[in-house]
């Protein structure tokens, strides 16, 4: 397969890097003999609104997320959604996010999924989101208010406390089930939300294959040795939860979840990437030391960005960063 890769960092007018993603859709009752379709595409990623900007993926009333709460990662959040809310989009269009529907959104941070539900919903729709972090929960409301929606609410604590009606059409998260103990656990009681027929839907991150360089690099191989924690290692989130989303719907009861798989890719100068992988790890890094002892000096994060950007640019190469798997199953009637 071949493709080119014209890419666009941040407030660059240029056309934003490829996307390759592959549809898996498992066979329905009657066609188990039949051989499983699939679909691979190659798309553009376009800049978001100015409204779809800031994630977060908090969800329980123990804050333990890996990559912290500073005004750094904030930055690298907002880098993140310009790389991966195009996709999201994809992902809710194709699971049946439509006009009308009730959408609940776990996890909801400053709102970026929120309201990009709330654009596919439209004013006939509605949108709760539920979030354990007030502050972030205060910018994400003048967020609404400034984009003009008054059918998107935020409750803040945590999804097993506040009080929530049973009469969604749709639940939705991303970079959540990887944060959880017991994912399907999560799904079943989400499930319980649902009107029957209502939409289960979650974006997640895999490492199965890890932010490479292609061809890979001396320098890609040492991003990786420090950017992804070993298994065991406290704190780590599910690193594979892509993979397990298939199986872990099943465990929760759900019926056999329909998969989107995506990566973003791109090369040359001006691909945000290089600097959402360097904002990445800078993010990282207090956990990373108190969890393996890295030395932040021997990683030279302030330079890291550009040493990514001239690596790959040197080989005329390409710069992936992590897959996200989006699984979607229907409630049972």
């Amino acid at each position: 397969m071949a493709f080119s890769c014209s890419a666009m960092r941040p407030g660059s007018t240029k056309t934003a890097a490829f996307i390759l993603s592959t549809t898996v859709h498992p066979p329905s009752p009657s066609y188990r003999s039949t051989k499983v379709p699939s679909k691979v595409v190659v798309g553009i990623i376009a800049r978001p609104p100015a409204c779809c900007v800031i994630a977060s993926c908090a969800m329980s009333s123990s804050d333990d997320y890996m990559l912290g709460r500073s005004e750094a990662e904030t930055r690298r959040l907002i880098l993140q959604n310009q790389i991966y809310g195009p996709s999201t989009r994809r992902f809710f269009q194709a699971a049946g996010i439509g006009a009308g529907m009730n959408v609940l959104d776990i996890g909801s941070g400053a709102g970026d999924v929120s309201l990009l539900v709330a654009d596919l919903v439209g004013p006939r729709g509605q949108v709760t989101g539920v979030e354990m972090n007030g502050t972030i929960v205060e910018a994400a409301r003048a967020r609404v208010a400034a984009a003009g929606w008054t059918n998107v609410r935020f409750v803040v604590g945590d999804i097993h406390e506040v009080p929530l009606d049973s009469d969604f059409d749709a639940v939705v998260g991303r970079w959540i089930l990887m944060y959880q103990s017991d994912p399907a656990a999560v799904l079943r009681y989400l499930a319980a939300k649902l009107k029957h027929g209502g939409i289960v839907a979650f974006h997640e991150n895999d490492f199965t294959y890890p932010p490479t360089v292609f061809p890979p690099t001396e320098l890609s191989r040492q991003f990786q040795r420090w950017a992804i924690p070993t298994p065991g290692t406290p704190g780590r989130p599910e690193m594979l939860m892509g993979t397990k989303l298939f199986k872990t719907y099943i465990e929760a009861g759900l019926p056999e979840p329909q998969l989107l798989v995506e990566a973003p890719a791109g090369g040359g100068p001006d691909w945000p990437g290089y600097e959402y992988a360097a904002q990445t790890l800078r993010s990282l890094l207090p956990a990373l030391e108190r969890m393996i002892g890295i030395d932040p000096k021997e990683i030279d994060v302030d330079t890291l960005a550009e040493r990514l950007r001239e690596d790959v640019v040197r080989i005329k190469g390409i710069h992936m960063l992590p897959i996200m798997f989006g699984a979607w199953a229907r409630k049972a009637a």
